[in-house]
Parts: structure tokens; sequence; C-alpha cells
């Protein structure tokens, strides 16, 4: 499960956006700006919410949850499951594959729970607040096209 949940990393997402801008087509491209856009969308809208509802993480109140990791701050919403659900969601746009990226971004959540950081409601609201970023990503994309001024022409 430590393994599936660094899918929902700030550094994967940089590292798999930037390879899939280096050697991906027009439409992959689009996508891994999408993502990005998401991501940030995400993250900043996930630590908010963390300072507003200040929610202790289950291993803090549960005795019987053991958690040897380096989670720390509060649990509400899971950053991991909106970065996941964000990210693969808005790749899923313009590269297909939709119930594959929904599987990955639904096992980094899983995983969430598995390793005891958070609770079920903190990753459903993770995946709600992933799923409306990536869907913002996706407008901020076609009012960029629209506008022109991005060219993802030139990067053909």
């Amino acid at each position: 499960m430590p393994v599936i949940t660094f899918a929902g990393t700030q550094i994967f997402w940089v590292i798999l956006c930037s390879l899939i801008y280096l050697f991906g087509d027009h439409e992959a491209k689009e996508a891994a700006f999408m993502a990005i856009v998401a991501l940030m969308i995400g993250f900043l809208l996930s630590e908010l919410l963390k300072v507003m509802i200040a929610r202790p993480r289950p291993y803090e109140v549960m005795e019987w949850i053991r958690y040897s990791g380096a989670a720390g701050g509060y649990s509400m919403p899971s950053g991991h499951t909106v970065a996941a659900f964000g990210g693969f969601l808005s790749l899923s746009f313009k590269l297909g594959r939709t119930a594959l990226f929904i599987a990955a971004a639904s096992l980094v959540g899983i995983s969430r729970l598995y390793l005891g950081v958070h609770y079920p409601s903190d990753v459903a609201a993770g995946a709600l607040i992933g799923i409306l970023c990536s869907f913002i990503a996706l407008r901020i994309n076609e009012r960029v096209k629209c506008f022109g001024l991005c060219r993802f022409e030139m990067l053909k």
C-alpha cells in the first residue's frame, strides 16, 4: 500500500506530467497541463479545508490503529485522494481509458484507509474535490485554447 499511496504525492505527479510533456503527443501535452492545473487547485482547496475542519487523523484518536509513517497535519479531506482523482481524471479526458484511471485513483484512496491515515469520509471528500478540480481544469484548458493564450499547436 505505501507504493500505491505514492501516486497521490506531488513528486509523483511532477515526474509523471514532466515525462508526459516531454515524450507525449499533442493530446498528452494537454492532458499533462490539465493534470497540473487540477493538482494546483486541489492542493489549495484541500489545505484550506484541512485547516478549517481541523480533524485529527485516525491513528491519533484510535489506539488500535498503528501507523509508522510520517503523515502529519489534519485528516479531512485526503490530499492524496484529491491529487489522485484530480490528476488521473484529467489525464482520462484527453487520453481515454477512464475506467483504468478511476481504478488507479480509487486504489490510492483505499491505500489511505489501509494505512490508517484517513477516515472513509476523508477519502470520499477527497475524491469529490479531485473530480471537481479535474472538471475545472478541463474548463480552463478550453478557455485557454479558446483565447489563444497557449498555443499547443506549436508543441506538435
